[in-house]
């Protein structure tokens, strides 16, 4: 499971024309789904994602949680994530889950995170092509791996 997640002042996803999620600050999460990711890398990754520090304290460090902050969580499923790189000039898609699987998975993330998140948790629309939108606050991104 590979999560890229961006520190933001606003993001939203629209798809064809509407808007269906939007946060204010909190955190953009671009979710990438690998063949065999499943309940472990759930369970891992879900609470690592809402206690990883990003957020400044009064000091200006990097010391406070999207938890600690209550801010709003925005997580798309993104397939192009997973994809090999390595050779070419052409990604190349065997390294991520098959739709099912991703999107069984990516459903039980969701889940796990909206138990823990205290901000609420918006989604973009698993398998549809989505305009995403977002002001990177600091630019701050970080691309977690299970």
């Amino acid at each position: 499971m590979l999560l890229l997640l961006q520190r933001v002042t606003r993001a939203s996803v629209d798809v064809a024309g509407h808007t269906v999620a939007a946060i204010g600050p909190g955190l953009l999460v671009l979710v990438g789904i690998e063949p065999g990711d499943g309940r472990a890398e759930i369970a891992k990754m879900a609470p690592r994602l809402l206690a990883y520090r990003v957020f400044s304290d009064e000091a200006g460090r990097m010391n406070r949680s999207l938890v600690d902050t209550g801010g709003g969580l925005l997580l798309v499923s993104q397939f192009t994530l997973a994809a090999d790189t390595r050779s070419g000039l052409r990604p190349g898609f065997s390294t991520a889950a098959p739709p099912a699987e991703a999107e069984r998975t990516f459903s039980a993330f969701v889940d796990a995170c909206r138990a823990i998140c205290p901000g609420g948790v918006e989604t973009g629309r698993f398998g549809t092509h989505m305009s995403v939108s977002l002001v990177n606050d600091g630019p701050v991104t970080f691309l977690l791996r299970s």
